[in-house]
């Protein structure tokens, strides 16, 4: 019969510093696109907001407006809007490793995999800031 010890062997565990992100820059890289997932949330509820407030009336809508003009929301909207075009571009070159590339039967390079989503994006941008501008 085998002898067992009352003593279970623990599994190896390496210590992991708890700033392990910042020891290289695609770990730092990785960690700030999964956040930036927070500031998207972010912008979402505030358009949410914004069209309820534009749903209730203009005394309502002029105070989101004044609210959205405070110093802080706007440092954090611009914080926000840093981070939402990391998590757009990172998405975007994200695309050639999960997409079908192929095309005349070799593999597509990256960049032209990813340039459809920039090119659509350039686009939509430019459609957006005419109509801002009052051009359309």
């Amino acid at each position: 019969m085998p002898q067992y010890t009352t003593y279970q062997p623990r599994p190896y565990r390496p210590r992991m510093s708890a700033y392990w992100y910042l020891d290289q820059f695609h770990y730092l890289r990785y960690a700030m696109r999964e956040s930036s997932s927070f500031f998207v949330a972010y912008f979402a509820v505030v358009t949410l907001v914004q069209i309820a407030a534009l749903n209730a009336g203009p005394t309502r809508y002029a105070h989101f407006q004044a609210v959205m003009q405070c110093p802080w929301v706007i440092v954090l909207n611009a914080i926000a809007l840093g981070f939402i075009l990391l998590h757009a571009v990172t998405w975007f070159l994200l695309v050639p490793r999960v997409a079908l590339r192929q095309m005349l039967g070799k593999p597509t390079p990256d960049i032209i995999a990813s340039a459809p989503n920039f090119m659509v994006w350039f686009g939509a941008s430019v459609i957006v800031a005419l109509f801002i501008l009052g051009v359309i």
